[in-house]
């Protein structure tokens, strides 16, 4: 099969957009702007969905639902809030179409909404509107609840899973009776994020805090996680938000505490979405196709067989039919392509393109002698084993490449965070290879806008396992307690 794919180092956005077409994962829709999540695709997100969300059940959090559209008037209740998200809103005018009598369809004037409805690009609002109703007294708090839901911002510039008008994500939204209680949840679901994109994805990630000008709209502080992808630039791959009172105090949510006072709910908020697709091609893949880790593959082995006689097609189906059992007993999901439509090289290119973990290629000659081909798609090599045994041995090799997939990528993140002490290094840096770039800032947000405005390079995080030390800005020189991380990003 010939899969005609850019090379990373030759054009690296023409190789994602061509990887994400190719391998079936998602495709352009006729909307603007919003994208098809093809069945293999989608397999992938069900996988990462599944794991998150019995993440966040053992954590003590319930999954509910909540009204696609928002009111227009919540959104002016938080000021900040709107602020954030008001060039992005989708709005409802009208709920009726009509004919003009000359065939045309044609917005009903007579339809018009009394207030027009925000196509919810966040939960924030309308969800601290129905919390009022359901919080009276402590003995109501907390609230721990988790949203998987789609969501709207109307993106100019898109790019598939990355940045859609339309995207799916998941927003936990969560009300506590005090400050260090909501502080704590927070944290805590950034550690969440953290071990999921580290031990699932293989993605090693950045703990940090976002500054003040990065924030989440409405917030008072902003917890991320960021990776790192194979061009230099990193990728937010999730945020958990502590949002104080302020959205109880713009929606009047108060309780009644033990002593009998009455105070306002203390917030979180908390989202991964879709754009984590864009990060596993993105951070793990080669020019040959996806590289998937073994825990979201949706086929984690793949056995190819190769036959010239029915007979030796029926003896090789007997082996797999025996071998198959013995891995979906392990957990383990396996396929096995017996199309007599295409030939065994074709297959192998197919499989090497989706990421498949494994495959096994079983021919006649194999029966004979009692022996598999295995090739793991990570490194692309292959060596012949005994079939006895084999079903251990995949699953052995399954948490290897597993962890193979990790350490490469935590290699190239750790090698790619590179101190800086001048303006000049830092520019230098960025017109290279790029990465995360450790430098001294001032700690203003007009420092902040100027370095993005000269350079394109955003302040990232400031890591939560940074350690203090004098320095100087590297664009104003003034003195510096402790380094942030910068680079471009998607």
């Amino acid at each position: 099969m010939s899969k005609g794919i850019t090379s990373r180092k030759e054009d690296y956005s023409q190789w994602y957009n061509e990887l994400v077409n190719k391998a079936d994962l998602a495709e352009h829709s006729a909307v603007r702007g919003c994208m098809v999540i093809k069945p293999y695709g989608y397999a992938i997100w069900e996988k990462m969905q599944a794991a998150l969300d019995q993440m966040f059940k053992d954590t003590g959090h319930s999954n509910a639902y909540f009204p696609l559209f928002i009111p227009k008037s919540f959104f002016s209740k938080e000021a900040s809030h709107v602020e954030g998200f008001a060039t992005e809103c989708a709005v409802v005018t009208h709920y009726r179409l009509k004919n003009d009598g000359a065939g045309k369809i044609v917005v009903d004037e007579d339809a018009k909404l009394e207030e027009e409805l925000i196509v919810r690009p966040t939960s924030e609002t309308i969800i601290w509107n129905t919390y009022k109703g359901w919080i009276q007294s402590y003995r109501d708090l907390p609230i721990l609840v988790n949203q998987w839901a789609n969501v709207v911002r109307w993106e100019m510039r898109t790019r598939l899973f990355l940045r859609t008008a339309e995207f799916l994500w998941q927003e936990g939204h969560t009300a506590h009776a005090t400050e260090e209680e909501a502080i704590k949840e927070t944290e805590q679901m950034l550690d969440v994020y953290a071990t999921f994109a580290e031990k699932w994805m293989a993605l090693p990630v950045v703990r940090g805090r976002k500054t003040e000008n990065e924030r989440f709209a409405g917030a008072l502080d902003t917890y991320c996680i960021e990776a790192l992808m194979q061009d230099g630039k990193a990728l937010q791959a999730g945020t958990s938000h502590f949002l104080g009172q302020n959205f109880a105090k713009a929606f009047d949510v108060k309780f009644t505490s033990k002593e009998g006072k009455l105070d306002y709910v203390w917030a979180t908020s908390w989202g991964v979405s879709t754009r984590l697709m864009g990060a596993l091609i993105m951070a793990h893949s080669d020019d040959a196709g996806l590289v998937l880790p073994p825990k979201l593959a949706p086929i984690q082995v793949v056995i190819v067989p190769i036959y010239k006689t029915e007979e030796e097609s029926k003896q090789i189906g007997e082996l797999v039919d025996k071998l198959t059992s013995e891995l979906k007993q392990k957990g383990i999901s396996v396929k096995y392509d017996d199309r007599d439509t295409q030939r065994p090289g074709f297959k192998f290119a197919e499989w090497e393109l989706k990421g498949v973990p494994v495959r096994i290629a079983l021919g006649a000659r194999d029966l004979q002698n009692g022996t598999v081909e295995l090739a793991r798609r990570d490194t692309q090599t292959k060596e012949t084993v005994s079939s006895e045994g084999l079903a251990d041995r995949i699953e052995n090799l399954l948490a290897d490449i597993q962890q193979s997939i990790f350490e490469k990528a935590l290699a190239y993140k750790n090698e790619r965070i590179i101190e800086v002490n001048s303006y000049e290094e830092f520019k230098e840096v960025l017109a290279g290879e790029g990465g995360f770039i450790s430098a001294h800032w001032d700690g203003t947000v007009e420092t902040e806008k100027r370095v993005k405005e000269e350079t394109k390079a955003t302040i990232r995080c400031i890591p939560l396992n940074n350690k203090l030390e004098d320095g100087t800005c590297i664009f104003t020189g003034k003195p510096s307690k402790q380094r942030v991380l910068f680079a471009k990003a998607y």
